[in-house]
């Protein structure tokens, strides 16, 4: 069966807001035996045991659900809710400055990704139904993402995923540590897949969170989106719209690249995917950022693509905007919406407008901020913060800012 993508992107497409003060900015708010590994590995123990009681059948008619090219490009996941109550639990904000990001979309198929380091397995770049790229891993695969500087202590990482299309092989779909090698008990390792999550490592001694049956048969073929938080010694881990685990004493090695294994296999059922990859540092609260630089710049606020919908990924960053500004009613801020060079200039224009005002109006409207505090203007592609010469400069300039008045 072909796959169909759902876009899953964290950071709006050709759109970044930044909010400006009128005096100052505020900040807001990863291989030993592979065969000892799969045998010692707690999460692949719990998880054979779900195995054995789920139905493959229903799982498989349920990832078989057809759905149009226009709707594989707007989604977020496969089956992931959509109202922001739903998601009124998830704290997961991107970090501001992006290090490293790939979606494959300068890569050619057929070619293993040449800003990605190749260690060992089966793996290439394919191109899915509706025009989605995508890493594919057909056997047990290893590569390191490389980054130009160590990983910061406040990072966070953002990985976009397609499960096995299969509940016959019960490994994770993924393993990802810092610069060290897999299965380095000084540091943290996190493994994640259709039947649960497993972290090692670091001050976590095996801990496994075995999924439930609903949410085994929702990612079984589908795509997902994973995301790590680090600050400090302390991790947050999250699968879609769930928080999935909160640990304080994670000891992710803060390293210059993050070591991936994907656990694909050689049939089209059992390969898996990976279709974004971004790796960021987290930046200040934003009244302190405000307060010492005039602007604080988020990647938190996302759009459907090429409209001013906001994504309900977008709660916490309105949140923490919104706490920020009610807690200083003196304060008042320009709500900035910013894209990078690609497209015309004048479409970017309007599309960022339309932005920036559907910020504004979901902060009054959905958080109750006094209107008179905040302004909104579009700049489209004419205020770039670096060169859009590569995947990360057009990622950062692809921003929101509040900007203080």
């Amino acid at each position: 069966m072909s796959l169909i993508l759902r876009q899953t992107r964290l950071v709006p497409l050709g759109l970044v807001i930044v909010l400006s003060f009128v005096a100052a900015r505020t900040a807001e708010a990863q291989f030993g035996s592979i065969k000892d590994r799969i045998k010692q590995k707690a999460a692949e123990k719990v998880a054979k045991k779900v195995v054995e009681q789920l139905d493959d059948k229903s799982a498989d008619s349920a990832s078989k659900a057809p759905q149009s090219a226009e709707a594989s490009a707007t989604s977020t996941a496969s089956t992931a809710p959509t109202s922001r109550k739903e998601w009124a639990n998830y704290d997961f904000v991107p970090g501001a400055r992006t290090i490293y990001f790939t979606d494959f979309t300068e890569d050619q198929v057929g070619n293993f990704p040449k800003r990605l380091t190749f260690k060992n397995g089966q793996m290439e770049v394919v191109e899915l139904d509706g025009g989605q790229r995508a890493l594919k891993a057909s056997s047990y695969s290893q590569l390191l993402i490389p980054l130009p500087e160590a990983l910061p202590q406040k990072f966070t990482v953002e990985l976009d995923v397609i499960n096995r299309d299969s509940r016959g092989v019960a490994a994770n779909t993924f393993e990802i540590t810092g610069g060290g090698a897999l299965n380095d008990s000084k540091y943290t390792q996190v493994g994640w897949g259709h039947n649960g999550l497993s972290v090692s490592g670091g001050g976590v001694e095996g801990m496994s969170i075995m999924a439930k049956d609903a949410d085994v048969t929702r990612y079984v073929g589908h795509p997902a989106s994973f995301r790590i938080l680090g600050d400090g010694e302390a991790l947050k881990l999250y699968a879609d719209e769930k928080r999935i685990a909160n640990i304080p004493n994670g000891g992710f090695q803060r390293g210059r690249s993050l070591v991936l294994y994907l656990q694909g296999r050689d049939d089209e059922k059992n390969a898996v995917y990976v279709t974004r990859i971004r790796v960021a540092e987290s930046n200040k609260d934003i009244y302190d950022e405000l307060s010492e630089k005039g602007r604080w710049t988020t990647q938190g606020i996302l759009f459907e693509s090429g409209k001013s919908d906001l994504k309900p990924e977008s709660t916490p960053t309105l949140k923490a905007i919104a706490a920020a500004l009610k807690g200083h009613s003196d304060l008042k801020v320009e709500i900035q919406g910013h894209t990078d060079n690609v497209g015309a200039a004048a479409s970017n224009l309007t599309l960022s407008q339309a932005r920036a005002d559907a910020v504004k109006a979901a902060l009054t409207t959905d958080y109750g901020v006094t209107a008179d505090q905040l302004t909104a203007k579009g700049y489209g592609d004419t205020k770039p913060v670096t060169k859009n010469a590569t995947a990360e400069g057009r990622a950062n300039n692809r921003r929101v800012e509040i900007v203080k008045l």
